[in-house]
């Protein structure tokens, strides 16, 4: 049964491996084994790629339950090593740490600091850089670091250097681009796999690049969308997290689009970094498992 105290620690292990018999048995036996309650398990197995992920989130509930996280991982040390597994395990409590990257648009940085500064969004932001000034007031307003990395053809490799000096020196895990401008090189790409969240404003595969609200509206469409993705070196082709539409008419001219997508751009990415900061998107190739 559960441990008297709900303040206990709670740990989360995300794991990805070739399938097999019996990876679920020994996961599960380990926890029952060591006096683990399993608050919360799901887990998919990808018949086209042959690869199996899952997620449990679990705490002690009696005395041979490892104590502390280095603890709990070697305990599953063995399981991990036999399976092969991606595998990683962490407190359910820590807060993953963001960098947060805009352009001149707000809609999206004010709704992830709203959340944040609300104690609606369990993630720690340490700073958000701009290739404009026009957003500092309200990063300083919410008392976090603003910093100003103007960019041009000649100065990009420099300025994505100092990107990701500031994501060093705060220590970030991840890097979310909030409607920032600009195409990332591919070094920047390859430097950030798994690690750049960024929100397009288009319900993709569809009017991916720029300028997707007037190419929406000139072909009439009737629904429009928004599509928060991981990074690659491929613009807006790499692996998708989270999509939301919204029905729209002939009568909605292109500024209604744009305002309409905003709300979903930000409701979606807003989606997209709860569900990475709780370890519930694993990559698969070209696509995402999301544990929702």
């Amino acid at each position: 049964m559960a441990s008297d105290s709900d303040s206990a620690p709670a740990y989360v292990l995300t794991f990805s491996c070739v399938d097999a018999v019996g990876i679920v048995a020994a996961v599960t036996g380990l926890l029952a084994q060591s006096d683990g309650f399993i608050l919360d398990s799901q887990q998919y197995a990808d018949l086209d790629s042959g690869r199996f992920f899952m997620r449990v989130e679990f705490r002690g509930a009696g005395p041979r339950f490892p104590a502390g996280l280095d603890a709990v991982r070697a305990a599953f040390a063995p399981v991990v090593e036999r399976f092969r597994m991606d595998a990683r395990i962490s407190d359910a409590r820590a807060k993953p740490r963001f960098v947060i990257a805009v352009s001149q648009g707000s809609h999206c940085l004010n709704d992830l600091l709203h959340r944040w500064s609300t104690g609606n969004l369990a993630i720690d932001i340490v700073g958000v850089v701009s290739n404009h000034d026009h957003l500092r007031a309200l990063t300083e307003w919410h008392g976090l670091p603003f910093h100003h990395l103007p960019v041009s053809a000649e100065t990009r490799a420099d300025q994505e250097a100092a990107i990701l000096d500031v994501i060093a020196k705060g220590g970030a895990d991840y890097l979310v681009l909030a409607r920032y401008m600009q195409i990332l090189s591919e070094d920047m790409s390859a430097k950030l796999a798994g690690r750049c969240i960024n929100i397009h404003h288009s319900f993709l595969p569809g009017f991916k690049g720029a300028r997707p609200y007037h190419r929406a509206h000139e072909r009439g469409v009737k629904l429009i969308g928004a599509t928060a993705h991981f990074v690659t070196s491929d613009l807006d082709e790499g692996p998708i997290i989270e999509q939301a539409v919204e029905r729209v008419d002939h009568r909605d001219s292109v500024e209604a689009l744009i305002r309409i997508g905003r709300d979903i751009e930000a409701q979606v990415l807003a989606r997209a970094v709860r569900w990475v900061a709780e370890q519930r998107v694993l990559i698969d190739g070209r696509k995402t498992v999301v544990f929702r």
